[in-house]
């Protein structure tokens, strides 16, 4: 299967953020200012909902092995979401990975520009999912990529992706391929901490 041929979705392109930040505009410009009646007042976050946790562990074996399976359970059916721990990731290589993802938003803008979305398409440097002029956008850049399953990933973003990206690439997402197996059938990960 063709990668190239498989799009998840696409998106207008629009002007890098890091680029009208530099032009030093004497305002936002107005497609990234959203009405005061957007933004939600919080004036005590200890009563806010907490973000499900699911421990692989217990969810593989254990006594605990049905009550975290109701926990996975409501996450995906309340939440859609979860954060997963001890899934065998180490925390080493998520923090490497961090570093190395702000590396790569440090690079200068023509550098990123390699890495650019192409059109119709929602994989690579840019904006994701701007359908339309008169939409509200972020204040951010954004570099979104598939890895797995292997066969979805796009090579033109692969050959060129900055050297310590590119071995992770290939051997990471194995690890979270076996974390990822390891759930129950139907059910995935969002994020790993």
């Amino acid at each position: 299967m063709d990668p190239k041929s498989i799009r998840l979705g696409g998106s207008l392109e629009v002007p890098f953020v890091r680029e009208l930040a530099r032009e030093q505009l004497g305002t936002v410009p107005p497609r990234y200012v959203r009405p005061v009646q957007d933004h939600p007042i919080i004036s005590d976050n200890s009563s806010l909902p907490q973000v499900p946790i699911i421990d692989l562990q217990s969810l593989l074996s254990g006594d605990s092995k049905d009550l975290e399976l109701e926990k996975l359970h409501r996450a995906c059916k309340e939440w859609s979401f979860f954060q997963l721990i001890n899934h065998e990731v180490s925390s080493s290589l998520v923090d490497k990975l961090k570093i190395e993802i702000q590396e790569f938003f440090k690079l200068p803008v023509e550098e990123k520009k390699k890495f650019g979305q192409e059109p119709g398409d929602i994989e690579g440097f840019g904006q994701a999912f701007v359908v339309s002029e008169k939409q509200k956008l972020d204040w951010a850049d954004m570099f979104y990529i598939v890895t797995l399953p292997t066969y979805l990933r796009k090579p033109q973003l692969l050959p060129k992706f900055p050297a310590p990206f590119s071995p992770w690439l290939e051997n990471q997402p194995l690890k979270v391929s076996f974390v990822t197996h390891s759930l129950p059938a139907g059910r995935s990960i969002t994020t790993l901490r």
